[in-house]
């Protein structure tokens, strides 16, 4: 692990692995062990950019949801008394003020940075900074979690760039825009949000059953020219379109997934 290290030379390192200015940037990092500081990298990620440019990080939010695999983890081996204390205490969810800890340092970095903005998603929402920050968050309508209307989508349109930074393709969120695009089964969603009189309420929604299980095969098969690697101070870097990305997992879900997949309660 190398010290740490400042913005400017952050940005030259982005600079060189291919992030161009004015672009926009949906990214994903793991920074432990990297000896990367979370509010530095989003400074150099900004400094790359350029005032023209977005910044965009998934600002998901499984915590809210009873019908989540972070829910089952926490409820497991309890009593009905204690899963019913457990649900009555969960926060419903506020864009501007709900935290998204899974997601990691950076996305709350940027989730909390001055003029940020987030989209309304009370599970998969998307925080962003820049230019186009609000134009391409604008919309995001429950059933269409990570599908074509959702920030995903309008990220495929603007010809994004990904950017994934000491993290594999198991967490990469763009191949499931493909599962949109490919007929997976849809299921059932639940979480907490506030209601008309400020309390919180539960709704359900329906939604393509997102499965990230294949996810690193998908990477695994994606074409070597297709992805730019490198380094940012002790951290693996991978840079590459979205766009191309999301049709190169449209063709091996294609081909792959065959038969949709059983929908799963996931």
């Amino acid at each position: 692990m190398t010290g740490p290290r400042g913005p400017g030379t952050l940005a030259r390192d982005l600079e060189e692995i291919g992030v161009r200015d004015g672009a926009t940037l949906l990214v994903h990092a793991g920074l432990h062990g990297t000896g990367l500081a979370a509010v530095p990298l989003r400074e150099a990620l900004r400094a790359a950019l350029g005032p023209e440019g977005t910044l965009v990080v998934p600002a998901f939010t499984a915590e809210n949801s009873d019908t989540s695999p972070v829910y089952r983890a926490r409820v497991a081996g309890l009593t009905l008394a204690q899963v019913t204390a457990v649900r009555a205490a969960m926060p419903a969810f506020d864009p501007h003020t709900t935290p998204c800890p899974r997601m990691g340092r950076l996305a709350e970095s940027v989730r909390t940075a001055e003029g940020a903005v987030r989209s309304a998603h009370p599970q998969t929402s998307f925080a962003a900074v820049g230019r186009r920050a609000r134009e391409l968050l604008a919309r995001h309508p429950l059933e269409s979690h990570l599908g074509e209307d959702s920030p995903l989508g309008a990220l495929y349109r603007a010809d994004a760039q990904v950017l994934m930074i000491n993290v594999g393709f198991g967490v990469c969120t763009a191949f499931h825009l493909a599962e949109y695009r490919t007929g997976t089964p849809r299921r059932r969603y639940r979480c907490v949000v506030p209601g008309p009189d400020g309390r919180a309420r539960w709704i359900a929604f329906q939604g393509v059953n997102v499965d990230d299980s294949d996810f690193e095969a998908i990477g695994s098969a994606f074409p070597f020219d297709a992805v730019r690697e490198g380094w940012l101070g002790g951290a693996h870097a991978r840079l590459f379109s979205l766009r191309t990305a999301v049709d190169h997992a449209v063709d091996w879900m294609t081909e792959k997934r065959g038969t949709p997949y059983r929908t799963r309660q996931d």
